[in-house]
């Protein structure tokens, strides 16, 4: 079922539903309402540790509940978050953090130098940055409880940029009893120093998160708020995210003062929501966010790069785009490659086989000279995910039109997000495509891009192996200056076509749509500081 389709489905029975659901409120508790904001997420966070997704619906609850040492603001510049500040020594190898006084717990115990390094050790076995990172590490320390010492192999210069990243994974910081869980275990207890603290009794899997205001958390004293830096000030008590799959039915929600925010409006529900004089519709993100076809390179049919690259010959980023976004072009863009537009990594280094002409007659037979012999391909889709099954429905029809032995898998995001760490055949749990996105700020580079990464069964869920690619990301972070980071990005996209880590879709442009009476509101992610209700 594509996007229009979907909606005509739900439209009408939508607007009933959200009527006489349980999230209207009685008359008498809407006083009350303006200390609670009430925020319709994009999907559920189905896995409540961020350390074991890159899902941006989990690394957005994550930013409720922990915070990061440092934090970058709008215009990407790294600041101090949970430290006071560093002194760098031996030449770029021997850094020292200090803590800033007053960080505490969720659960009331001071944040100590001990907790951020057992929390950074579970972060760098999960994230790609931080995995490089750690190649680097000599020796990780608290020497006392305000204090976090590195001592380095060599120098790292982006080290403050690594420990504040915007996109998953994030390194936030946790208890140290918390953080030495298995990277790849959920932990047991959602205990941060943020903001907001998570109320696990109120969770409904499915169907709403809650978080408090935390009356321990010490905002960061000086600078302005901007998007991950700067004071944190939490204006309203209570947060909740309540799950609505269905766009009609959150739109009719918010149009009815159910609800205070919508993450991620459908683009056809956009023109209605405009019209709304008591609605903004903005957007937050100027980056977007980039399609991804993401392939499992440990099982048949695309183990085999000749396959992958037959596959992304027949790819066309405007169909897909348009699925999503529809036909207003200032909302997508195509012609993009492994990198973001707008970065000095972006290029147009064999562009052809994204650009040119599509032949799909072409690309099947290609397939079938490489070697299908009519394996099972299971494509995994989300229904209550709009924009990613959007691309899942394109996707599909691609695959059926190149002569694949399609599975349409369709599922819960939750049970998505759970599968894409199954590494078996499809008959056993496995998969053998998705479709996602990841926030365009996360290619801009190589740090933190981890589609790209070519590390096997370190690499993210696909686990793409590369070893050329590898050695070029190493070379990216040892080069001098900009210039050379450039030239070997320009190497990179070229490997990346003969590789195919992953197949890119294009550039989504998300706006969310929000009361007029809420203000404050942050450019970049949904954030739950800074904004106050009238």
């Amino acid at each position: 079922m594509r996007r229009r389709d979907l909606l005509r489905s739900t439209l009408g029975a939508g607007l009933g539903v959200a009527l006489g659901s349980p999230l209207a409120m009685p008359r008498l508790a809407r006083a009350q309402a303006s200390r609670v904001l009430r925020f319709v997420p994009q999907a559920d966070a189905a896995i409540l540790d961020p350390m074991i997704t890159t899902g941006l619906v989990n690394r957005n609850h994550g930013f409720l509940i922990w915070d990061t040492l440092y934090g970058v603001d709008e215009k990407f510049q790294v600041q101090p978050q949970m430290v006071a500040g560093h002194t760098v020594e031996n030449d770029g190898k021997l850094w020292t953090m200090t803590l800033r006084d007053g960080l505490k717990f969720h659960d009331g115990e001071p944040v100590r130098g001990r907790d951020v390094v057992a929390s950074l050790k579970r972060w760098a076995s999960r994230d790609a940055f931080g995995n490089s990172l750690f190649t680097l590490v000599d020796e990780l320390s608290a020497p006392d409880d305000k204090t976090v010492r590195w001592r380095l192999k060599s120098p790292f210069p982006l080290l403050p940029e690594a420990l504040g990243k915007v996109g998953a994974i994030v390194a936030f910081i946790m208890p140290e009893r918390l953080a030495q869980t298995d990277s790849v275990t959920p932990v047991k207890e959602l205990i941060g120093s943020g903001p907001f603290k998570f109320q696990a009794d109120q969770h409904v899997p499915g169907a709403r998160l809650v978080y408090t205001r935390f009356d321990g958390y010490v905002p960061r004293p000086e600078g302005t708020p901007s998007l991950l830096a700067g004071p944190k000030v939490a204006h309203f008590d209570r947060v909740e995210w309540q799950v609505i799959p269905d766009p009609a039915t959150a739109a009719a929600a918010l149009q009815q003062g159910e609800i205070d925010w919508w993450d991620q409006p459908i683009v056809d529900l956009l023109p209605k929501l405009k019209a709304n004089k008591a609605l903004n519709v903005e957007l937050l993100d100027p980056i977007g966010n980039v399609g991804v076809l993401r392939f499992n390179h440990t099982q048949p049919p695309f183990d085999n790069p000749a396959i992958r690259r037959a596959v992304l010959s027949a790819i066309s980023q405007k169909e897909f785009m348009s699925a999503v976004a529809g036909e207003d072009t200032s909302l997508w863009r195509d012609k993009v490659g492994f990198f973001a537009p707008g970065g000095i990594m972006a290029n147009d280094t064999g562009m052809d086989a994204l650009n040119g002409p599509r032949d799909i007659a072409a690309a099947a037979k290609a397939i079938k000279e490489a070697g299908y012999k009519g394996e099972k391909v299971l494509l995994m889709a989300p229904g209550d995910f709009p924009v990613i099954g959007q691309m899942s429905e394109v996707a599909a029809d691609l695959f059926r039109k190149l002569g694949f032995n399609l599975d349409y898998a369709a599922m819960d995001w939750g049970s998505m997000l759970r599968r894409m760490g199954n590494r078996e055949t499809p008959d056993k749990g496995g998969y053998s495509a998705f479709c996602t996105y990841s926030a365009g700020v996360t290619q801009l580079n190589p740090s933190a891009h981890n589609f790209i990464r070519g590390s096997g069964d370190k690499a993210t869920f696909g686990w793409a192996r590369s070893e050329k690619l590898e050695q070029l990301r190493d070379s990216w972070f040892a080069a001098p200056d900009a210039a050379a980071q450039a030239r070997i990005g320009v190497e990179m996209q070229k490997q990346c076509f003969i590789d195919v880590p992953y197949v890119p879709l294009g550039v989504f442009y998300q706006p969310t749509a929000y009361k007029k009476s809420l203000t404050g509101m942050l450019k970049g992610l949904p954030l739950f500081w800074n904004v106050r209700g009238a």
